[in-house]
């Protein structure tokens, strides 16, 4: 995957949207992005799990970011995308509505989040960035792919 030339102070991250808005991600943390045509549904899976896929050659789970997120369930088309990360020892896709841009931004233009944002999906905003006449939202990629929450309330029914 290429990188963008990363001034310094700056760091590189991926671009993508959902449900209109967008975040990004350190491109250190992502291996590749691939178009995705249809996803394996599992059985008993968390709701944001959408199922696994086959991606070069490896089965690589599915987290629907917008479910993960708590907004609706959207249809996949062209421009939906699977970010593909590395998560310890395994890869996970992260599916998305749109991605297609890599950025430099200059470390002095992330602002923390505000304590507002302290709800269910703003934990996983590690910091906002102000690029131009749009809003980035920086994510932790640990915190999404932390399901521990998930399994406690699963057990607890």
């Amino acid at each position: 995957m290429s990188r963008v030339d990363t001034p310094p102070g700056s760091a590189s991250y991926i671009l993508f949207t959902v449900a209109g808005t967008t975040y990004a991600l350190s491109s250190g943390e992502v291996r590749h992005m691939e178009m995705i045509e249809g996803v394996t549904r599992v059985p008993n899976a968390p709701p944001f799990i959408d199922g696994v896929v086959f991606s070069r050659g490896q089965v690589v789970p599915v987290v629907n970011l917008r479910v993960r997120f708590g907004f609706e369930r959207a249809a996949l088309d062209l421009r939906s995308r699977l970010i593909v990360v590395q998560s310890g020892s395994r890869l996970i896709g992260l599916l998305v509505d749109a991605a297609r841009e890599f950025v430099a931004i200059p470390r002095d233009a992330i602002q923390p989040p505000n304590d507002a944002l302290a709800g269910m999906s703003g934990r996983y905003v590690e910091g906002i960035a102000s690029m131009g006449d749009r809003l980035v939202l920086i994510l932790n990629l640990e915190r999404i792919l932390n399901f521990a929450e998930v399994l406690a309330v699963g057990l607890a029914e």
